[in-house]
């Protein structure tokens, strides 16, 4: 399936030729454990309030390409709308919105360090209405340099909100190069502790690793404190001339590299849209 939805990113990116298939590439397969083996959610019963069900927010935006492949490899709108993402007026924005309903997204995103906030509150909205129910969050490293995540990682903190599981893709990149040079943020790890959430630091390429860091974050319910769980990964991952360059954070591969790119990465029996 991992496999299946990164060749779902390059298509869908080089059909619009418009897109972020760096990112989209290093998540794509924690969010295809998320989706197809952890979270409790159903398509066919899914409502924006997100009541009775776990939630997921994505505050790195600009990764819909994997959003969208998730959402409809789980079936929550037919693969072949994956062919209009980028149209103009279509559901598939080049970021997520809750303007034309597309189901599965529960809230609008892509002003970086927003979702995060987001997905607190509504995780504190699920305690106020008695709903065991968990949310989870997916936030980029380079993201993180923005102040709004800091502040809604205090308030998880002061609000005790262990049923709000965040991710960080670990990639080292952002688009304008490696995250370490443009504003040094360090050990995101300890810093993440020092705040006091639960920290789990887990390969996020390899799917027993990712299994075990979902199954110890969702064991820290009634801990009283949220969790972060970083995930180490290659931007671009799957394809050897994307691998890990901030180069492809939003640069489409011309014909003949999708063409080597699909190749390398093989068919699937999924079928691509």
């Amino acid at each position: 399936m991992a496999t299946q939805i990164r060749r779902d990113i390059l298509r869908t990116v080089c059909q619009a030729n418009s897109g972020h298939p760096g990112g989209s590439m290093s998540s794509a397969d924690f969010l295809t454990v998320l989706y197809f083996d952890v979270m409790k959610q159903d398509p066919a019963s899914w409502t924006r309030s997100g009541k009775g069900q776990d939630m997921f927010i994505l505050s790195a935006g600009h990764l819909t390409p994997v959003y969208y492949s998730v959402l409809a490899r789980a079936g929550y709108f037919p693969l072949e709308e994956l062919g209009t993402f980028r149209r103009f007026g279509t559901r598939l924005q080049g970021h997520p919105s809750v303007r034309k309903g597309l189901p599965g997204i529960f809230q609008a995103s892509g002003s970086l360090g927003q979702g995060l906030s987001a997905a607190a509150g509504a995780a504190l909205g699920k305690r106020l209405d008695g709903d065991p129910n968990l949310v989870f969050c997916l936030c980029g490293d380079g993201e993180s340099e923005e102040g709004q995540i800091w502040e809604a990682g205090m308030f998880a903190v002061y609000h005790k909100l262990d049923n709000l599981i965040a991710m960080t893709d670990w990639n080292g990149q952002q688009i304008d190069g490696p995250v370490d040079s443009v504003a040094g943020e360090g050990d995101l790890a300890a810093k993440w502790e020092s705040w006091g959430w639960r920290v789990i630091t887990a390969d996020g390429h390899d799917i027993d690793s990712i299994r075990q860091a979902f199954a110890l974050a969702k064991a820290g319910l009634g801990s009283g404190k949220p969790t972060m769980i970083l995930f180490r990964s290659d931007m671009g991952h799957g394809v050897d001339f994307m691998a890990g360059t901030h180069k492809w954070h939003g640069s489409v591969p011309k014909p003949e590299q999708l063409e080597e790119a699909l190749r390398q990465l093989g068919e699937t029996p999924l079928g691509d849209f």
